[in-house]
């Protein structure tokens, strides 16, 4: 089931959405802590997290799949956000150094059109964050959260899904240990509620983390026109 960009920001706006986006954006900022000077993108529903990098980069904006809807964002500042088709983004080539996918791949028409529309944007050296919901949580199962709607994944599917895209898995994780119950609504409950899960049962976090790298090793060019580069595997 899908699900749209204003029950998105409905689920965000309560005190259980801050909680999971807060649990999220603390591994996020691992993965990647600086983006000085960067050009980042926010790919599905990545409003609540892109601010990590807002003051950082040198360009961070966000785009909503069309299916889901326009959402404006940042609420206070001039609009950095559009809706565009998943798989025909109003981006030139080689033009984004990060790429966030949240609250995108699982609500895809098509996850391989849309991998392959991110592949596309991203630069030689640019990297993509995927998060999904995993399949062995019960967060992928309880629809009244959006890690509740769309197709969850296990880490082996998504790790398959990116690398039958041309992409190159890097660094997994996961997050959002916290219950989905109720419990963890407390900011130090929910900290540390997260801290033992992520102990004791980290295949069970609500999503899956994985940083990706563009694999051009195995791709050769079919043809080149004027706009687009189209490439296939090789072998």
């Amino acid at each position: 089931m899908s699900i749209d960009a204003t029950t998105m920001a409905d689920f965000y706006a309560t005190r259980h959405g801050v909680m999971a986006a807060r649990q999220i954006r603390a591994r996020l900022g691992v993965l990647w802590p600086d983006a000085t000077g960067l050009d980042v993108l926010g790919l599905g529903y990545a409003a609540p997290y892109a601010r990590l990098w807002r003051e950082q980069a040198a360009r961070c904006v966000v785009i909503t799949p069309a299916q889901m809807g326009a959402a404006r964002w940042p609420a206070s500042r001039p609009n950095a956000s559009a809706a565009a088709e998943e798989d025909c983004l109003p981006l030139a080539d080689v033009s984004i150094d990060r790429l966030l996918l949240i609250h995108g791949l699982e609500h895809a028409e098509s996850a391989r059109r849309m991998l392959r529309e991110a592949w596309r944007v991203l630069r030689p050296e640019g990297r993509m964050i995927v998060v999904v919901p995993n399949r062995a949580s019960l967060w992928a199962y309880l629809e009244r959260t959006p890690f509740g709607h769309g197709q969850p994944y296990s880490a082996a599917q998504l790790g398959r899904l990116l690398a039958g895209s041309l992409f190159r898995v890097e660094r997994r994780d996961v997050a959002l240990l916290i219950p989905p119950l109720g419990l963890g609504k407390d900011l130090s409950t929910a900290d540390l509620l997260e801290r033992l899960g992520r102990r004791a049962m980290p295949q069970l976090g609500g999503v899956v983390v994985a940083e990706a790298v563009k694999d051009v090793a195995g791709v050769i060019p079919l043809m080149q026109g004027r706009r687009r580069l189209v490439l296939a595997r090789s072998g």
